[in-house]
């Protein structure tokens, strides 16, 4: 599986392509962080953002796009950018025919530490573990756009086999019930029958 994760923010967005399953080595194919300039019009900075996630879609053509889910902070100007960016993030996916799924930060951090509220520094030393990698992603934003991918593959797959599970189980009750339908009721006889 290849996971595109996006950390969103409007002046730094990190985004980090991983690939491999639950279980297995992991390789990091890909870590940016995608900077627009602080004075930079909004729009100017919503299409940078935009066309460097649409061409990382592209060239890398993920089974998963994997975005934090936006939560309320006390900086309500920090949310509006942090949403702006998670929403190109999904559309950029969504236009390329790629799921999108949503990982809220605690989800995230005990995924990859066992702590739903390690700090940074621990997120990024597990990440460098896990991808074997020389020296921890910097900024941080590099490596929790890693953290989110990696998480969708260790968590992704165990939804999909519950996914997968539960639909199984629908199938053979709705099986169960065509043919409980078509049998005659007890007592009845089906008609055509001679006595």
């Amino acid at each position: 599986m290849r996971v595109l994760g996006v950390d969103p923010g409007l002046t730094r967005c990190g985004v980090g392509i991983v690939e491999g399953t639950a279980g297995r080595r992991l390789q990091m194919l890909h870590v940016d962080v995608i900077c627009t300039p602080h004075d930079a019009e909004l729009g100017d900075r919503l299409v940078i953002i935009s066309d460097a996630v649409t061409h990382l879609v592209r060239q890398f053509k993920p089974d998963v796009v994997a975005v934090e889910r936006v939560f309320s902070q006390h900086n309500v100007r920090t949310v509006m950018g942090t949403a702006q960016a998670a929403g190109l993030a999904v559309l950029a996916a969504t236009r390329e025919g790629i799921p999108v799924v949503m990982h809220t930060p605690s989800e995230v951090k005990a995924s990859i530490t066992g702590s739903g509220t390690a700090g940074k520094a621990q997120v990024g030393t597990m990440v460098t573990r896990l991808l074997n990698l020389e020296s921890m992603p910097k900024p941080a934003d590099a490596a929790d756009a890693l953290a989110l991918a990696i998480c969708h593959i260790w968590r992704g797959a165990a939804q999909s086999r519950l996914v997968a599970a539960q639909q199984a189980a629908q199938q053979a009750a709705q099986q169960a019930a065509q043919q409980a339908a078509r049998r005659p009721a007890p007592g009845r006889r089906a008609i055509g029958t001679v006595a």
